[in-house]
């Protein structure tokens, strides 16, 4: 059985900076990519950013440039940064990862950005 434990979530200030973490374990293999998606109030769950096994990045324009996302593949754990947050970064962070034959999801972080 595959379990994604994520941290790091909480309330910041607009400007601010959080780092997310998840660590998957159990039984995996063949992980194609790791990410983060975002799912607001009233909103469909959208892409943050992947990053594959061979350290290939990918963004969702509203986050480049504040947001970085980086893995250690020998710990299955992936990270993201994030730099510059704005009230509209608001949402339940969600990490996934893309193996051979399906997806799993963790249960989400919420980030909370406001004054």
């Amino acid at each position: 059985q595959v379990q994604l434990v994520e941290s790091g979530g909480g309330l910041v200030q607009p400007g601010g900076s959080l780092r997310l973490s998840c660590a998957a374990s159990g039984s995996i293999f063949n992980i194609k990519s790791m990410g983060w998606y975002r799912q607001a109030p009233g909103k469909q769950r959208e892409l943050v950013a992947t990053i594959t096994s061979g350290g290939s990045t990918n963004y969702a324009d509203s986050v480049k440039g504040r947001f970085t996302i980086s893995r250690d593949n020998a710990k299955n754990v992936v990270y993201l940064q994030m730099n510059g947050l704005k009230p509209e970064d608001t949402a339940a962070y969600y990490c996934n990862i893309q193996v051979l034959g399906g997806a799993y999801w963790g249960q989400g972080t919420r980030v909370t950005v406001s004054s």
